[in-house]
Parts: C-alpha cells; structure tokens; sequence
C-alpha cells in the first residue's frame, strides 16, 4: 500500500538497523513480483531468466527524451526480435514513489522477455536523472520520503498528463513498436494514479491500464483518476491491497461505478 507509515512500519518490523540496510540489495517492497537475474548475452545485449523459464534475447538502453517540462529519462528495452519489420505492442511502466532502480528494471525485462517493448519512465526527471536509490528499503532506510515529497510536489496530474504524451510521441517514433496496437501502461503505489492519468490523456493509443496498490484513485477534486474516466478509452486493471480496502472501503464501488458509466472494461 502507499501510507508512508506503514511501509516504514513494514520494512523495520522485526529487523535491526544492520538487517534493514542488508535489504538494499533485494527486490523492492511492493513491487510485485521478485526480480529476476539479468545475464549479459554473447552479443552484448540483456537476457534473463526468469524462475524456471529462460527469457529470450533483449536490447536494452538508457533514453532520454524532450517533455513539455524538460528532458525525461528512461530504461528502455526491447526484445531483440523486435525491429521494423517485426515491432512489438509498447508499455509504458511507472515506477512507486522510489523510482527508478534495478527491481523495476527486471520488471520491464520479463515484460519484454513476453514480447513487449517498454519504457520505465523516471518521473522525477525534473529534478534528478536516472536511478536514485538501489532498493526500496535503502530508501525507507535514508529519509527518502523526505526527499520523494519533494519532487512529487511538481508531479500535478496535469505534469503527468503532459508527461505522457511525450512518452507516446517517443514511443510511436521507435522502429520496435506497432502503432498499429494499442500502448499498454502499468503503475506501482504512486505510479498507480499515473496510469489512469496517461490513459486519460492520450486516448487514442493507450488502451490498457494497471494499477497495482495505486494510491490516490478515488479524491474530491476535479483531477481525480476515476472522475477523468470518461476521456479514457482503455481497459482498466485496479488491484487494490488489502490495506488500502480497509482504510478506504468505498473507493472499489466508486471505481467500479465510474468505469462502469464510462463503458470501461
């Protein structure tokens, strides 16, 4: 979930000082999924195995892009088949309130690993470039809350919005996607929101959206995600935690009812 509280409570609990820096190397808290261990292939390009099942070949690099707002950063990395006579659907991935780092790197090789090419965004690209904190826990572990609110103070749903659409523009320019199909996005805790957020501003070419403990959906003001659903045009996965569901119980029925009267999936 995204309370700043309990994750801090979550990631100390039962740990002294000395264990809770040993987690800076494992996967992070709330991504999801554990992270896979990349190999470094014959040609110079990324593989991975991901538990029993070995990932085929993928190129990947750091891209960096003109926003509305400056210049974004970004992992990008493709499957190695994917070219311009073979391009590959797109998916947009942003990071939780910690970033960019080696989990959320993994997150988007075993995506590309299925035939996806995908961009993590750094959304903090405004203030800092590339990765920031190795782990989730060395970030809970070093004020990075105190930092992290810095940086969101700029992340308006309107700054995210204007993000997106870049992304797209970038992404429909590269020789390994089909913009012949829809871009998929999919969001952790803070990126949850974010997801919704790129649906609603590009229509036209995001048709897929998931957030994952997203935090944020359901607010009063006008900006809300599940009040901008009527500009969207895409299937929507919501997974809410169980944390979440208990401080918030309404905000599932008033989800589900926005999509519904948005005709969304």
């Amino acid at each position: 979930m995204c309370d700043e509280a309990t994750i801090i409570r979550w990631a100390k609990k039962g740990l002294n000082r000395r264990q809770f820096g040993a987690l800076s190397g494992i996967a992070a808290i709330g991504a999801g999924a554990a992270a896979c261990a990349p190999m470094s292939g014959a040609d110079g390009n990324a593989g991975s195995q991901d538990g029993a099942m070995t990932l085929p070949a993928m190129a990947e690099r750091t891209v960096s892009f003109p926003t509305a707002d400056g210049t974004m950063d970004a992992f990008w990395v493709t499957p190695q088949s994917a070219t311009t006579s073979n391009p590959a659907p797109a998916v947009i991935l942003w990071p939780d309130i910690a970033g960019l780092r080696p989990a959320k790197y993994d997150m988007a090789r075993r995506l590309a690993g299925r035939g996806y090419s995908v961009l993590a965004v750094n959304p903090y690209y405004r203030d800092r470039s590339g990765q920031i904190w190795e782990s989730f826990a060395q970030f809970a572990a070093n004020e990075g809350f105190a930092k992290a609110r810095e940086y969101r103070e700029k992340l308006s749903s309107d700054a995210v919005m204007r993000d997106a659409t870049a992304i797209v523009q970038w992404l429909d320019a590269q020789d390994e996607v089909d913009t012949a199909r829809g871009i998929g996005t999919q969001g952790y805790c803070m990126g949850g929101p974010f997801t919704m957020y790129s649906a609603a501003a590009v229509p036209s070419r995001i048709k897929a959206a998931a957030s994952f403990h997203g935090g944020g959906l359901v607010r009063d003001d006008d900006q809300s995600p599940h009040k901008l659903m009527e500009q969207m045009d895409a299937a929507l996965l919501i997974a809410i935690a169980q944390d979440d569901d208990a401080e918030a119980p309404t905000h599932k029925i008033i989800l589900r009812q926005a999509a519904e009267a948005a005709g969304l999936k």
